[in-house]
């Protein structure tokens, strides 16, 4: 019974590793395959951060409109009443816009250079 408990047991015995030597062939595959699924993750991403600028572009036109409208309305209350309490309205109002207004180049911007990466990759995805 003593023996039994000092022998290995079936399970622990440790093999030695067998090398494969795998056809350069098989590698290039690999490798043409890999590329392929870094170049449609990154697809995907840019897809989903395009759709979420688009979004915020959609988003961007109301509050713009809204500023401008908001802006436009103050200049009129500023011209009507000429007082310095309505000037600085317009002022503060004429302000918000114009920072609306840089907020929207700016969402248009990352858009456009987000409509070229794609394109860029769909190139990328045909020519591999």
């Amino acid at each position: 019974m003593a023996e039994l408990a000092d022998a290995m047991d079936s399970k622990s015995i440790v093999r030695k590793g067998v090398w494969v030597q795998v056809p350069l062939r098989a590698l290039a595959f690999d490798e043409d395959e890999m590329k392929q699924s870094m170049v449609e993750r990154k697809l995907k991403e840019n897809s989903d951060e395009l759709k979420r600028a688009r979004e915020e572009f959609r988003i961007s036109v109301e509050q713009l409109e809204h500023f401008e409208a908001e802006s436009e309305e103050a200049r009129l209350r500023s011209m009507v009443s000429e007082t310095p309490l309505a000037t600085q309205e317009y002022r503060e109002a004429a302000r918000h816009t114009e920072k609306m207004r840089n907020h929207h180049g700016e969402l248009q911007a990352r858009i456009e250079a987000l409509e070229v990466r794609q394109d860029a990759l769909l190139d990328e995805m045909m020519n591999s």
